[in-house]
This record gives C-alpha cells, structure tokens and sequence, in this order.
C-alpha cells in the first residue's frame, strides 16, 4: 500500500472563506484610503487635533485670569468640557482610564471656581473632597505650586528656587541650558524671569482656593519631599541659595534678566510660538507682559495669536491643545496612503510630500547646533514652524517617505537629511529627539525637576526610526551607524523581549519601532533577540484579535501590552512589528487583521477613545486624533500587499 507525499488539495469551501476575506480586506484598505485622502488638505498637507489632559484647558482659563484678558464666554465653553471629563471619584485623570492626579485636578477645580462653578456645587464638593483625601494643594507638583505662587495662593518658599542668573552660568557648570531639554529650555527660561520678579495674577475677581490646603498654605512647614540621597542635597542648596539671593548685585540682575529676555525673544517663534508648546507659550507671554511690553506690542500679539490657535472651539465646549502636529501627521498619513497605493506615489501623496519638502530646515539656527556647531542642518520640525528645534523622529520619517517614492526630486532633500541624522547620534549609538548626549541624569534630581522629564536622551524608537531610514537609504553608506544603533537596541530591550516607547503608547510602540528597523537593516529575523520580540507581541494579543496598552505601563511595567481594550491604533502597530519580523502568514497577523475590519466604521476610519502617547512619561499625556486614521490603513494595507506577493 502507498501513501502519496503531496499536500492534501484545499476544501472548496476554505478556498471561498478566503476569497470572502480578501474581498473584504481589499474593500476596507480601499475605504479607508479614500476617507484618509478626504480629510487632506488643499495644499496637500493632514494636521489632526492633538488632545491632552484636561491640565492645558484649565490653564488656559487661568492665564486669562493672570493677564487680565478674559473671554468669559470661551471660558464657559472650556468649563464644559472640565466638567464632561470629571472622574467618578470626583477628581481628573492624566489619560483615559487613569488613576486620580492631585495637581491636574487642582489646576482644574481652581479654573472652573475662576469660571463662576460655586464651590458649593455637587461636583465641586466632590472635587474638593477628593483633593483633600490626597494631601491637599501643597502636596502639589511643582509646576502647579509655581501657579499658585503666581496667584498668591502659597507663599514663594512653596517652589523651587531657580533665579534668572541661572542663565549666566558657564558652559562647565553642572546646570547649564544647554544641559536640559528643548522643552525644559523654552518653559523655563521665560519662568526664570517670572520666579526671579514674583508678580502677582491681576485675578481681577480675587478667587482663592484656600479650602483646598489642609493645613493654611502660610503656615506649611514643607512643600517639598526628599525623592533620593542626590535630591536631598540639591533640596540643601535650594534653601542656601534663598538665604543668600540678596547678595545678587543688581547689575548682575539686570544684565541676567536682558540675557533671559532676549534668548526667549529669539525663539517667539512669530504666531507658531515659543517652542511651539503652550507651557512655554505661556510663561513666554507672560514674562512679555511683565518686562513691560504693551498688549499692542507686536511680541505680544504673536504670543497670543500663537494661543489662540491652539484653541479647539466647538458650538458648546472648548479645548487647548498641547501643540500642533501638522509635519507628524503628514508624514505619517503618506508612509500609510504610499502602503495603500501598493507602492505608487501618488499625485495625493506627492502633494503631501511637497508640502513637506518647502519645510525642510537647511541654514536657519537651532539649539542643536550647541552639540553640534560644524553639522549643516537638515531637519524638519514637528509643528508648522519652530526652527531652533527640528526634531530626529519627523526627520527619518520624512526622508523614509520621501526615499519610497524613488523620485530625484526628493534626492537632495533625502540625502541632507541623511546627514544631519548621522551627526545627531549620541556616544552610546542611539538618538534622542531633539538634541545629541543629553544625558545628565543628575539634573532630574533637581527641586524644579520631580516631573522626570529635564533631559533628551536617546531612546528606542528613535533610534529605530533613525537606523530604519539611514539603512533605507544607503544600508552599506550608513553599516557603522546602522551597527551602532543595533548595539543600543539590543542592549535596551527588555527581558521580557519588548522594547520601551518613550513617544508611542508603550511597548508595543518600541517593539513595532525596532522590529521595522531591524528588517530594514537586514536583521536575520530568527535571531533569538527578534524571536523573544515576536513571541512578547504574540503572548500579549487579547482574545479579540487585537491589541490594547494603557498609559499606566509608563508607571507599572507589570502591565506592559496590557491594560486597556484592544484598540486600533497599537492593533496595527503590533501587526506591522509581527510582519518586519516575518510573521504575515501567522495565525496571529490574521486575527488582528480580521479585529480591524470588524472594528472599522462606516465612515471608513476607526476611533478610539483612548490616549495614544506620552508627552512626558507618568505626567502627560497625549491624544493623536489621527492614529485611528492612518495606522490601521497602513497595516491592513501593508498585509494586503504581503498576501498578494505570497500568491504570485
């Protein structure tokens, strides 16, 4: 008796199943695109709204309160929208589904009471009760204390003590500017000035919020906690340098205070603002106003204009956004639709891609040229305009997009691209974002600093994007980058085999971000390095199909992968991170393909309620409104396309 060796033939009906998928699948990416392509701009670039926390929308109502330039009827719509987000345990949350944060709800009780809330109103008793559960507002953090110093509610001793001549320090200093973050920089830098002079809110309906503070805010004897051996010192010499501020001649003042003043003024940043984030906006304005530029004056204009476009405006609420996000988007939304067009840039895409290249950053000065004063620019930045600070992450992207195209139209800006990346890598072989070797560690032991986010060092996924489109690029040009870069990774991955999202939501951010760097580099993907990666997604895929990581993973590593439902967003990400690492023709790759169809709306997008990334790890967080737009389409389009190339 024989036994034939050929594969047993497949049952009519498996064989219609899949004709059915494909169907739907091919209908979906279709859909999909042409909902992506409809949000477009004229002009050919995306730009989707940029949520935070309900911390940015009260602040809001507060520096209108702080300069006296009150809107009350936008003031009304933001309270709605404070209100809309309060929690069951009557306080605010950093991030959906998040634990009760003391200091956002502390900003945001003091904004509705701003707004005309009666303390006495149901939800602000709830408010109340909670704040004080948890310590009061003198256990606040300290950007929230510096607030309520500004408005008189604790005394100045209830902050750190962070002088103007601070920026009259030398270079060998242990605390210089260039030392810190380019959003550490813009926020503080105009802060120095407020902190130095001490003024006082115009608050012209002198609200307090004394009946938050458990004990009477005057008589608090420590407004500061001794976080590590480090910390203790920097706290003793906190306290030594108040005691002998009034030595500071006032010449040196002065001169401090100009310096200050004009290192902010360079970086106004027209009506894109200062550093293009609104904290620095803010204080930016501010300090405007109280080194006695007029309302009128031109400086002051911007300034607020800038704000003001921040502003979500909605026929009953209102928001303020963080920053905005249109050079993200656009790059993002064009490596998805070049997916969905199989490859073919086209005339969508080019436009898009166009857009992008009348931004690139060539000659134009920036803080990174302190690291790196001989490296020609070559960067782009995150937001429609902010010169002094391209970003490494937009850059790669970019020139990633714009090298798939294959067009000698995008040569030079690739190629100098290319090279500014390639001068931002940082001694250890990974990139940050901003700036090169930011890395000392010792500063976020500062007073000012129990946020954790004083520095840029280099990270995971901006490595990978890096070392993703240098080996795009020239893979043989780039192989001692590239191998550098790999060595970084490999030594940052966790035991468990993922790796940490610092700009992404989390892990599963990281591993998709190094899983595609790794193919591109040419990474033999059945290394045992890859395979724990691929095993780490595949063990935390939910029982629907897809994939879903809280925010809370930025404080409990425990849950890593895990903690939310599934959503969209990471879905596609863990799947393009199973397909780099060969995985497309796996069960897994399948059931969170099969999730995003049955989760895909009729309107040909997804949506997500969820926050997609950290601003700063376990102290903000962000909502891309455009996540659920392109990453889906791109990792459906990206396995409608692997399908295809298996079958011919």
């Amino acid at each position: 008796m024989t036994h034939s060796s050929s594969a047993q033939p497949i049952p009519t009906h498996e064989k219609f199943a899949e004709r059915i998928f494909e169907v739907e699948l091919e209908r979906a990416v279709a859909r999909a695109n042409e909902a992506l392509l409809a949000l477009q701009h004229s002009d050919g670039h995306y730009r989707f709204d940029l949520e935070a926390d309900c911390t940015i929308p009260a602040e809001y109502i507060l520096m209108m309160h702080y300069m006296d330039e009150i809107d009350d009827q936008l003031a009304d719509k933001i309270a709605v929208y404070l209100r809309e987000h309060q929690c069951e345990d009557g306080g605010w949350n950093l991030y959906c589904g998040g634990n009760f944060d003391l200091s956002c709800s502390i900003k945001v009780y003091y904004a509705l009471k701003l707004a005309g809330d009666s303390p006495d109103a149901p939800h602000m008793v709830k408010a109340r009760q909670a704040i004080l559960a948890h310590g009061g507002a003198a256990r606040a953090n300290v950007f929230t204390r510096i607030t309520l110093a500004l408005f008189g509610q604790i005394p100045w001793r209830g902050v750190p003590f962070i002088p103007v001549e601070i920026v009259l320090l030398p270079r060998w200093f242990p605390f210089h500017l260039s030392k810190v973050s380019y959003w550490s920089r813009t926020v503080m830098v105009p802060l120095f000035i407020l902190c130095t002079r001490k003024p006082q809110a115009k608050n012209p309906r002198q609200i307090h919020i004394r009946e938050l503070f458990v004990t009477p805010p005057e008589r608090e004897k420590e407004y500061f906690s001794v976080r590590s051996p480090l910390n203790r010192v920097f706290l003793a010499l906190d306290k030594m340098g108040r005691l002998l501020e009034h030595l500071v001649p006032a010449s040196v003042r002065s001169r401090a205070i100009k310096k200050a003043e004009a290192w902010f003024i360079e970086r106004l940043n027209g009506t894109d603002g200062l550093g293009g984030i609104f904290p620095a906006m803010v204080n930016g304005l501010e300090a405007l106003e109280l080194l006695g530029y007029p309302a009128d004056h031109p400086y002051r204009r911007r300034a607020k204009k800038a704000l003001e476009k921040l502003l979500v405006i909605g026929e009953d609420s209102a928001y303020c956004q963080p920053c905005l996000s249109p050079v993200w988007d656009t790059c993002l939304a064009s490596l998805a639709l070049m997916e969905a067009s199989g490859g073919e840039p086209t005339d969508d895409i080019l436009r898009a891609l166009d857009w992008l290249k009348e931004r690139q950053l060539s000659d134009e000065p920036g803080d990174w040229q302190d690291r790196r004063p001989n490296l020609k620019g070559g960067g782009w930045a995150f937001e429609y305009a902010n010169p002094h600070y391209p970003d490494l992450d937009d850059t790669a992207v970019i020139g990633w997009a714009m090298h798939l195209t294959g067009l000698v139209r995008y040569r030079a800006s690739i190629l100098r691209a290319a090279n500014w990346l390639e001068g931002m890598r940082s001694k250890n072989g990974g990139f940050a974002s901003f700036d090169a070797d930011n890395t000392h560690y010792y500063l976020n032991e500062i007073p000012f600093a129990d946020h954790g986010a004083l520095l840029d060092p280099p990270t995971s996924d901006l490595t990978a994007r890096c070392i993703t489109f240098l080996a795009t690029v020239d893979r043989v040009g780039y192989r001692k980058v590239i191998a550098g870069g790999i060595d970084f990774l490999r030594q940052e991955q966790e035991a468990d085999g993922s790796w940490f999202g610092r700009w992404g939501t989390n892990y599963i951010y990281g591993t998709w971000s190094v899983l595609v760097a790794l193919e591109v580099a040419g990474e033999d993907p059945n290394q045992p390095y890859i395979r724990r990666a691929v095993e780490w997604l595949k063990s935390i895929q939910r029982p629907d199909g897809g994939w879903g990581e809280a925010c809370g993973s930025y404080c409990d590593p425990n849950l890593a992968g895990r903690g939310c439902d599934s959503t969209s967003f990471q879905t596609a990400w863990a799947m393009l991170g199973l397909m780099a690492a060969g995985e497309s023709s796996t069960p897994e790759v399948r059931s969170g393909a099969e999730f995003l169809l049955r989760s895909q709306r009729e309107d040909g997008v997804w949506q997500d309620e969820v926050h997609t990334a950290p601003g700063f790890p376990r102290v903000f967080y962000l909502k891309y409104h455009g996540y659920d737009k392109y990453f889906p389409l791109w990792a459906l389009a990206r396995y409608r396309n692997l399908l295809h190339k298996k079958s011919t």
